[in-house]
């Protein structure tokens, strides 16, 4: 199926939104790391350390503006790989969790978002192979 007008507007316009989140979530992220991790603990440093979510939040607005302007078809296409993505996510770190008793080594939290995002590209690229 190929993309209208209005899809490719759309999409650069998510694109430039989710490059610019991307660009202050690194950005917060690099100076969290330099400047968070020497400080002394206390209220200051956890702030320090948490500000890449101010760029994670700019990540979910992008989302959130893209989704409000998609059609009705393509929103629905979306949101339903968004949840294929998020049971799949769920049963690999639920899995996981079954291996930890077992005695495999701990994961920090930050690999479910890995997962959760490798997971929406390979449920959004067999969607697409399918519907060929």
């Amino acid at each position: 199926m190929k993309a209208g007008t209005h899809e490719k507007r759309t999409g650069k316009a998510y694109l430039r939104e989710m490059m610019g989140a991307l660009l202050a979530y690194t950005l917060l992220l690099v100076a969290s790391i330099v400047f968070g991790r020497p400080m002394s603990e206390g209220l200051l440093r956890t702030v320090v350390l948490l500000s890449p979510m101010i760029g994670f939040c700019f990540m979910l607005w992008a989302i959130a503006r893209h989704l409000g302007r998609l059609d009705e078809y393509l929103r629905r296409n979306l949101l339903d790989s968004f949840a294929l993505a998020a049971a799949l996510t769920a049963g690999l770190t639920f899995s996981y969790g079954f291996l930890e008793t077992a005695g495999y080594p701990r994961l920090s939290m930050f690999v479910v978002w890995m997962v959760l995002c490798a997971s929406t590209g390979l449920v959004t690229t067999v969607r697409a192979l399918r519907q060929r």
